[in-house]
Parts: structure tokens; sequence; C-alpha cells
């Protein structure tokens, strides 16, 4: 199969991908129409589907894997796909391993290296909270490793999660040695819990949606509450130190306006807000640059950088 990141503008697709997402709609000039996220393990691409009511279009829903036919057209900067032919397939035509994106990294070496950091945390109770998490507790270590940290931003495939929680503890433990006023155990502890509350906020692959906790919550405050029940288990936990813990959880998006409850108010609380918003803002670039491989000059205007991107170039 062709993957979606390969696609560029011209191509005749004919072959089976994920519906990720589905939604009639009507045009302006009332001419109902389809509009379809088409997924495989590399990425996602728009799809319109002109002629819902055309006898080659498949009774088809979200989740289905369908068989496309069609062409890539560039739409506004962005390719997307004229569908002229959807087929439903059944169980046996395809690998559901093709169709779910998976982090590049190995998810096994990096869960090894995150449960190093946690060996080198010398506080015993927040010692203790992590290897609660991360180390005793099944359920939660299999969902963690296989979550995702966003639903379309940045790190959005399995081991996502994974991965962003390591770079962020990674910038952490940096920053501890360049500043070391910082408190290490407090901060490291903060990143590896800040978006624990994922698990419960994002639903598991191929849906990776807002589950009603999270629509209604949000990770931040799961997470927050997620770090009080374990340490509540935890006898003698000192409250100074679970207060501390769940202020740079609670504030680690930064500001009110980027859904933040709380603004950071420790040092510790500032530096994972940034080492949250670097590896999230760099991910991001880095997916845009890897999904628009085939494109020479400049990218386009985009709303989260608020910038016309373009492509580095360096001549020797």
């Amino acid at each position: 199969m062709k993957y979606i990141k390969d696609l560029k503008e011209g191509d005749r697709v004919c072959d089976i991908y994920l519906c990720k997402h589905k939604q009639a709609a009507v045009t302006k000039n009332g001419k109902p129409y389809e509009s379809v996220t088409l997924q495989d393990r590399t990425g996602t691409i728009d799809a319109k589907v002109w002629e819902p009511n055309n006898p080659g279009i498949d009774d088809y829903d979200t989740l289905d894997y369908i068989e496309v036919y069609g062409d890539v057209n560039n739409f506004q900067g962005a390719l997307q796909v004229n569908v002229k032919r959807i087929r439903v397939c059944q169980e046996g035509e395809y690998d559901p391993s093709d169709f779910q994106p998976m982090s590049s990294k190995n998810i096994d070496w990096m869960y090894q290296e995150l449960q190093g950091l946690i060996q080198s945390i010398q506080n015993p109770y927040l010692k203790q909270l992590l290897e609660e998490f991360f180390v005793k507790d099944e359920a939660f270590v299999k969902a963690f490793r296989n979550s995702s940290a966003a639903k379309t931003v940045h790190h959005g495939f399995i081991g996502g999660l994974l991965e962003h929680t390591l770079s962020v503890t990674k910038l952490c433990d940096y920053y501890c040695t360049a500043y070391p006023v910082l408190k290490r155990d407090l901060l490291l502890t903060a990143a590896m819990c800040h978006d624990i509350g994922k698990i419960r906020e994002i639903s598991s692959f191929p849906e990776n949606d807002y589950t009603d906790d999270g629509q209604l919550l949000g990770h931040i405050v799961m997470g927050s509450q997620m770090v009080a029940e374990r340490a509540a288990k935890i006898p003698d936990f000192p409250h100074e130190v679970l207060t501390q813990l769940q202020h740079c959880i609670l504030a680690h998006h930064g500001k009110y306006e980027f859904g933040s409850p709380k603004i950071p108010a420790l040092i510790e609380a500032l530096a994972l807000n940034y080492a949250d918003d670097t590896d999230a803002k760099l991910e991001t670039f880095k997916e845009i640059l890897e999904n628009n491989s085939n494109k020479t000059g400049w990218l386009g205007y985009n709303r989260l950088f608020e910038s016309n991107l373009r492509a580095s170039k360096l001549d020797v």
C-alpha cells in the first residue's frame, strides 16, 4: 500500500484506509457531500465524497476499514482526496497495525529509560509514588505505553504519551544541572506525572478521541486527582510535598487561556511549563515538516505558530 505520508498532488489512490471520521455536510448550493478523514500508520488526510449517493459508494461509517479510489488534489495548501468509489473491507483484508500511527522510537527502550529516571529520585515518598504508577500498576503501565499525547496536535500516535513524557523529563533533568535552585526530585516527578490524566482523557486507538470525562474534566484536573488518590495510599505522605506536586501538574500549561487551572507559583512549575511547551511545539513543527517533505519553499500560514512556516536550508 502507499502510505499517506508518501501521497502527493496528482496521485491516484486505490488503497485501504481507516475511516477515522465521517461527517455529512451540505455545499453552499445545497448539495449533500461527506467530509472524511482517512488514516494509516503514517498520518491522516482529508477526503471529500462529493457524490455520496453514487452506487460506487458503499454504506460505510466511522472506524470502518475502507478501500478508497480517488485523486489527490491540493486545496488551500493541504492535500485532499477526491473520492470516487468506496468499498467496505472485511476482516482478513487488512492488518490493523498498518492503520494505527506508531512512535518511530522503540517503546521498550523509552520505558526502560523512564524507569531509570525513576530510580534516580532520592525522596522516598516521591519515588514510591512513581513506582506505584509506573512499576507496580500493570493496567496503568499498559495504558501509558500505548496512549497518544494528543488527539491531533502533537505526539498523536501509539507511544506518543511515553515519548512526550520522557522528552519533557529529560529537558527538566537538564534544567536542574543548569539551575541548581530547582528541586530535582519534585520537578522530575511532576514531569513524569504531568500528563498521566491523558490515559483517561483520550480513548485508546483506533478511536483516539476525547472521552466524556476528558471533555468534562480534562487531563490536568484528572492527573492531579490521580496523584492525590495514589499518594493517599502511601503512609505519612507529606501534605506539602503533595500540594507542590499537584501545583506543578495544575500549572503546567502556564496560562489560564491555555487551559491551565493555575499559573506557576513555584520555580519547578515554571520549568515544567517551559519544558512541556518546548517539546510540544518542536514536535508539532517536526510533524509539519515531515508531512510536507515533498514541498519546497514556504509551507503556508500556521495558526498555532502565527507564522508562515518554511523548512530551513543550509548551503555548504
